[in-house]
């Protein structure tokens, strides 16, 4: 084959012509990287360990941000009234899924599409707060985890009855935001009935608010505490503690986070693992599973975290009925 010489100004043309279909080439295969949204009601700071979490059940799925999956975040640092627009916003980017984290951004998450898919994850139920039609076909563009924490409630309130039996009044504190309190607050009033203490409801969505809890708590001995499912609680988790350990308040949290930063127990499914499902929801998603045929996963594992140092600071003796369940004693 004769070798056909190229005068300058052609050869020119040519790698111009070159170097201008590249970058259209790589906006392309950019552009069909798929795009995930991300929505939660807290901060990044706070729930950098979370995230990870996330990120490592995509990638069990295949799936590595930055490489082939895309990550929009939206954070609402703790106002939930941002919830309802940081969720139009995804939707508006047409997003190809929802990462719904948290009661409150799956219920905002829900009223903005019908389309896009969302996996996500709540405290409540599921099927009664009307988040699916059921566990095992959710039906609809939604599917997740649900963390089973309201249906614990009543288990938290006879643990940290058995912890502290002398206890005549137990509060929870719950978030008025947050759109499962009714159900969390009704489903705790009735178990402290049943083991014959009375409840006192009382109500945070702000630090200031924390701050006032405690100190009407402070004058309201012998009481004890249960803190309710609220992202934003597990935020102030480090807070709760040490107002709870500073005024003499034995309390009960959801998650480990609680005895972890220096507070008395908690019971309840481990944060980080259901983010990771999360992630591993997501995948499969993008797999081109349908969310409606994909059952809606609970956790079979229930942590009980005790923080022994704080116990001696309280006065409070651990009885062995209970320290024979305790899965993680903190020192």
């Amino acid at each position: 084959m004769p070798f056909r010489r190229l005068r300058r100004r052609q050869f020119i043309t040519l790698l111009g012509g070159a170097a201008a279909a590249w970058p259209l080439a790589a906006r392309s295969q950019q552009a069909a990287m798929p795009m995930i949204g991300l929505l939660n009601s807290e901060s990044a700071t706070e729930y950098d360990y979370l995230v990870r979490a996330f990120r490592e059940g995509l990638n069990k799925m295949g799936y590595v941000e930055g490489r082939n999956v895309a990550i929009e975040y939206r954070w609402a640092e703790g106002d939930y009234s941002r919830l309802p627009g940081l969720a139009t916003d995804l939707v508006s980017r047409q997003v190809k899924l929802i990462a719904a984290l948290g009661a409150p951004a799956t219920v905002h998450a829900k009223a903005a599409t019908t389309t896009i898919p969302i996996a996500f994850m709540t405290g409540d139920d599921a099927v009664g707060s009307g988040v699916v039609q059921a566990l095992n076909r959710p039906g609809g563009n939604m599917t997740g985890v649900s963390m089973i924490n309201v249906g614990l409630m009543p288990k938290r309130v006879e643990m940290l009855h058995e912890l502290i039996p002398q206890i005549e009044t137990l509060a929870v504190l719950v978030n008025p935001e947050n759109p499962g309190t009714a159900e969390s607050t009704k489903s705790t009033s009735d178990a402290i009935s049943r083991v014959g203490c009375h409840s006192k409801i009382l109500t945070a969505s702000n630090e200031n608010d924390i701050e006032r809890v405690f100190e009407q708590l402070a004058g309201a001995k012998p009481v004890g505490l249960l803190v309710a499912p609220d992202a934003f609680f597990i935020r102030q988790s480090t807070k709760l503690a040490a107002l709870s350990t500073r005024t003499a308040v034995p309390a009960m949290h959801i998650v480990r986070e609680f005895p972890a930063a220096g507070g008395l127990i908690s019971y309840g499914a481990n944060l980080a693992d259901q983010w990771r499902l999360v992630g591993v929801v997501a995948g499969r998603i993008l797999q081109g599973a349908k969310p409606a045929e994909l059952p809606v996963m609970q956790p079979t594992n229930f942590e009980l975290v005790i923080n022994i140092k704080t116990a001696k600071v309280l006065g409070v003796a651990i009885p062995p009925t209970l320290l024979a369940l305790v899965d993680e004693v903190i020192e």
